[in-house]
């Protein structure tokens, strides 16, 4: 029960990386809110495990302020935010990208953390405590090629992180991130371009310990980052990718 007690919130908490963060999240104690585009899918989790739905577009500001005043409404307070919600552009020449693409990639994997900080950093600031967790990515440190605006985009997400851990660390507030290589999530099939056999065995061939990340991969580490055991860790990006960026 390392959560006990705390409240969070997960996005893109609705499937894949985020669904196994909030699943684990409640099997130690926290009381969660699952926040996703997809009210379905959403609704589906928090229902599994307890918790609290909420539509929430992280691209958004008013829907990212509604998901925080829901959570503060529900909960009283806030000890833990976590930034899953991510996309891809396919596989493609940089400079084939379209802009819309590169547009929506950049709103939902960066201004998202924008937004978050925007409507729940006063909060934790004003207790004086709190936990942020970045869910970026194997490529923002060792980018793979033709998903070059992705890669971008992660590693935004990764010196954001350590910059607002510098930041808010004198609040009693710490921000890490966490770099999962492709799992088995609905955007694997957008890393690939296509889901073969012989371009999985590619894609796994660069993974030392020879098998994608899980869910419960990325619950385990955000659930130990996110707790009181890693109190004295800020503006860690820490890979959990079988030894894929070594």
């Amino acid at each position: 029960m390392r959560l006990e007690g705390k409240t969070a919130i997960v996005t893109g908490g609705g499937s894949g990386f985020g669904a196994g963060i909030a699943r684990k999240f409640v099997s130690e104690g926290a009381r969660v809110m699952v926040a996703d585009i997809n009210a379905d899918a959403a609704r589906k989790v928090a229902e599994e495990i307890g918790g609290i739905a909420q539509f929430t577009d992280v691209s958004f500001s008013d829907s990212v302020k509604d998901m925080a005043e829901a959570a503060f409404k529900a909960f009283g307070t806030l000890d833990i935010l976590v930034n899953n919600a991510g996309i891809t552009h396919l596989p493609t020449p940089m400079e084939e990208v379209t802009e819309a693409d590169f547009d929506k990639v950049m709103a939902v994997n960066t201004k998202s953390v924008y937004l978050s900080a925007v409507h729940v950093v006063p909060h934790m600031k004003a207790s004086g405590t709190g936990a942020i967790l970045n869910v970026a990515s194997t490529a923002g440190v060792s980018p793979r090629p033709r998903l070059n605006w992705y890669n971008a985009s992660k590693g935004w997400m990764i010196t954001a992180t350590r910059a607002m851990a510098v930041e808010l660390a004198p609040f009693g507030v710490r921000v890490n991130a966490i770099n999962p290589v492709a799992g088995e999530t609905p955007l694997l099939k957008s890393f690939m371009g296509e889901d073969t056999p012989e371009i999985r065995a590619k894609f796994l061939s660069t993974i030392p310990i020879g098998r994608f990340s899980t869910p419960e991969d990325m619950g385990n580490a955000a659930c130990f980052l996110c707790s009181e055991e890693a109190s004295m860790i800020t503006g860690v990006a820490m890979e959990v990718d079988g030894g894929r960026c070594i």
